[in-house]
């Protein structure tokens, strides 16, 4: 996550590590995502695309917000609803 500093993306994404960030989220979803469920499937297989350059962690995050919340929230990760917080108002 950020630091202590206080950041606003509207004026400058400096201090700001959304790759980072969106990479540790990406870390979590690999250790909590269930691989029976289909939608994970999907989302995996759009990470490794069989044509074309694979999106970065940050837009697949963006573009699954929703899930990815649900997902940790039924895991009853805080640390990991609250870094997802903080990359959805800072970077997305």
């Amino acid at each position: 996550m950020t630091t202590s500093k206080t950041t606003d993306r509207y004026i400058s994404f400096d201090g700001i590590d959304c790759n980072g960030n969106a990479r540790r989220v990406m870390e979590l979803i690999a250790q909590y995502r269930d691989p029976s469920d289909p939608f994970w499937d999907y989302f995996a297989a759009k990470r490794q695309p069989r044509s074309g350059p694979p999106p970065d962690d940050l837009f697949l995050v963006h573009c699954h917000l929703n899930q990815i919340r649900e997902l940790f929230e039924e895991c009853a990760d805080q640390h990991a609803l609250d870094l997802l917080s903080a990359l959805e108002e800072e970077c997305c």
